[in-house]
């Protein structure tokens, strides 16, 4: 049997409330536990006594026993000087996704295909500005049909 200290959420909507248990880790979240060790109420301010409350020598003897902490629980027993957090290392955690990715190179395609139109436009306009005009010639009067006559 495999045990967590873990948080078991109660309270109302909108209102969380956890108890800070021991649990096999089989047992649903709210679920039957072995024994509460403590409270974590996150709807009080920080520096209130009364936001985190623990059974510190039951908890030390639940690890002592075997029982492992999850991630939440280990950072509030950090804070509290009853284990030690180890530091964590997610190289993967910042980067974005593939559809993030996706659009990017598209977005990017984009600009580049812009710019070059920009710049192939700025270029026909400036070989138009340099080349001189044609003098325009003037045009040829018609002359009048010479009448036929039989």
């Amino acid at each position: 049997m495999a045990l967590a200290i873990r948080l078991a959420r109660g309270g109302a909507k909108k209102r969380p409330y956890y108890r800070i248990v021991v649990a096999d880790t089989r047992a649903p979240r709210d679920g039957k536990y072995i024994e509460k060790v403590g409270a974590y109420n996150p709807m009080l301010p920080k520096d209130d006594e009364n936001r985190v409350t623990l059974l510190e020598d039951r908890i030390k003897e639940w690890i002592g026993k075997g029982a492992k902490p999850s991630d939440r629980v280990e950072k509030i027993l950090g804070k509290a000087g009853i284990v030690e957090v180890k530091a964590r290392n997610n190289p993967n955690k910042g980067k974005p996704g593939q559809k993030a990715v996706d659009r990017i190179e598209e977005k990017k395609e984009k600009a580049e295909a812009a710019a070059a139109a920009e710049a192939e436009a700025k270029e026909a306009a400036a070989a138009a500005a340099a080349a001189p005009a044609p003098a325009e010639e003037p045009a040829a009067e018609e002359a009048p049909a010479e009448e036929v006559t039989e």
